[in-house]
């Protein structure tokens, strides 16, 4: 079955001065995707409020949840989601979390398991995976972290309280190990979430908060064609792209393209 794309230009769940850029690479993601097989959820203007929450803009992201989780629900088959920031994936992971047994893999240079009392920015993009966790979307024995460098203290805490597997840039450059971890979890099938920053900056130019000595984009490639060989694809995020220049877009539209191209691959 074909895949559809759903386009999510929110920028509120991301901590940084320049979190618009992440709408617009939303949207320059989305000119090159098929318009046949592509939506796009509407993202409120204003910032919003925390609501009391202790996360910041809360009421405008829980306004993009309901509207993407409207779109996921009218889809058959699986979706990638194209943010925006990386919070979109609370929405597209508990849609395909319902439909049946799921593995996590997270790919992030940040783990995002922060919760409201450790974050030290309030930007819930820093604590999605905590809240798919903390609310049994996922259980924690199937959520696996892969390419993370950049650690908050209460991250640290919290995944080691969890047991959530981690597996470095290095361990990655054979994927067989995650694979087959995720393969012994006993799901049934595997959702993608892909923050870009996960790749190296050497050789990507659009992101917002760079950590150095990433995965390279041929690695990225490589772990999602050995994951969805061995397990169906449930859904796939792909977050974070913030283009700074009309060059860097240039430069950097092979990798998207290549990194898309199997996600969509591994739908069929």
């Amino acid at each position: 079955m074909p895949v559809t794309f759903v386009v999510v230009p929110q920028w509120q769940g991301s901590p940084s001065s320049r979190a618009m850029r992440q709408a617009e690479g939303a949207a320059a993601i989305r000119e090159d995707l098929p318009s046949a097989r592509t939506r796009e959820v509407s993202v409120p203007l204003e910032a919003g409020d925390d609501q009391g929450s202790g996360i910041a803009r809360f009421s405008s992201l829980q306004l993009v949840r309901e509207r993407l989780t409207d779109v996921l629900d009218d889809i058959d088959g699986p979706a990638i989601t194209i943010g925006g920031d990386c919070a979109v994936s609370a929405a597209a992971v508990a849609h395909a979390a319902a439909a049946g047994d799921v593995a996590l893999v997270w790919f992030d240079a940040h783990p995002d398991l922060n919760s409201p009392d450790t974050s030290p920015s309030g930007a819930f993009a820093g604590m999605v995976l905590h809240s798919i966790v903390e609310g049994a979307v996922v259980p924690a024995e199937r959520v696996f972290l892969a390419g993370a460098r950049s650690w908050d203290a209460g991250e640290e805490v919290f995944a080691a309280q969890t047991g959530i597997r981690a597996f470095s840039v290095d361990d990655l450059a054979d994927p067989s190990a995650l694979v087959d971890a995720v393969a012994a979890s006993g799901a049934a099938s595997v959702y993608l979430h892909i923050d870009l920053d996960v790749l190296d900056p050497a050789e990507f130019s659009g992101l917002l908060d760079p950590e150095p000595f990433g995965l390279s984009a041929v690695g990225l490639v490589a772990a999602v064609k050995a994951l969805t060989e061995r397990l169906p694809l449930a859904g796939a995020t792909l977050a974070a792209y913030a283009p700074g220049s009309e060059q860097g877009r240039i430069d950097d539209a092979p990798t998207l393209l290549r990194i898309v191209g199997a996600l969509a691959s591994s739908s069929r």
